[in-house]
């Protein structure tokens, strides 16, 4: 049986865990009979496993942009997964750099592979990731269809949105952004949009937690990511189905609650609405 549905398998904004948090950034597609993971932020392979999925049965991977809590694990899954007997090729498709990590962790890693390639019989490692440059445009990834838009998320410039398109669904992925008019007409009528958000009230404390000492963080926050009110407006706008907060920020301080997400969201959107948890699944 084949699912037709969304999961957010990390829903943090922002690579830090502390006990309790979230974790950082990762997104399941199941459509037309793919499985393909958006991002590998650190826990996605545990993530995978707890949405009952097998590391081995994933078609094809999609990185939306080089900031660590988006990709720093997606070697380890690789290798795990290599581990539980992943032998065919996965076809992973992400910004130029993608191949420079890739090929870093393998001599990081060397030791192990080649032990395990002498003493285990193995197929060769290296192959079994067919990286592939992530540009703006249309693609087909099997039987989905994908349109790649670059969103703005200052200072990395291959920075991307996605739409992914099946014969009777489609789901928009905003990528880490600030607010765009273009997001509007990119995710026009789509069953569901997953649009980063960041909760206004919240990036004081988050600024006076982290203590970086300047305003650097603050301005990142400010110019890189879009306020939960600007999500709802965008989704409104677009005429989507429904609406999915993920790359929440901040959310692991215990001040701000599910209700206060809510409250600003609802300002602007009055559709249904999904407030992103840990392995949360959204049916389409």
């Amino acid at each position: 049986m084949h699912h037709t549905q969304v999961t957010l398998l990390g829903t943090k904004g922002g690579p830090a865990i502390r006990p309790g948090t979230r974790m950082p950034t990762s997104l399941l597609i199941q459509m037309d009979g793919m499985t393909v993971l958006v991002d590998a932020g650190l826990g996605v392979s545990r993530a995978l496993c707890d949405a009952g999925m097998a590391l081995t049965d994933l078609d094809a991977i999609l990185i939306t942009h080089l900031h660590s809590d988006h990709y720093l694990e997606l070697g380890p899954l690789l290798h795990t997964a290599w581990t539980a007997g992943l032998n065919t090729p996965i076809a992973i498709y992400g910004p130029e750099g993608l191949t420079q990590y890739w090929d870093s962790f393998l001599q990081a890693m060397s030791f192990d592979i080649e032990l395990r390639l002498r003493d285990e019989g193995r197929p060769a490692l290296a192959p079994l990731a067919q990286i592939h440059v992530l540009n703006t445009g249309d693609m087909a990834l099997g039987s989905l269809q994908v349109k790649v838009m670059r969103n703005t998320h200052p200072p990395i410039i291959d920075s991307f949105a996605l739409r992914i398109e099946g014969q009777e669904h489609s789901v928009v992925l905003s990528g880490d952004t600030a607010p765009m008019e273009e997001m509007v007409s990119f995710a026009q009528g789509a069953d569901l949009l997953v649009h980063e958000a960041m909760l206004s009230a919240g990036i004081d404390a988050l600024c006076a937690r982290v203590g970086n000492g300047d305003d650097r963080l603050r301005l990142h926050l400010e110019r890189s990511h879009t306020p939960a009110a600007e999500a709802g407006r965008i989704a409104k706008d677009a005429g989507v189905a429904r609406l999915a907060l993920n790359h929440l920020v901040p959310c692991d301080d215990p001040d701000f609650t599910e209700a206060h997400w809510q409250e600003e969201t609802r300002c602007t959107w009055d559709g249904p609405l999904f407030i992103g948890t840990d392995g949360m699944t959204i049916s389409l």
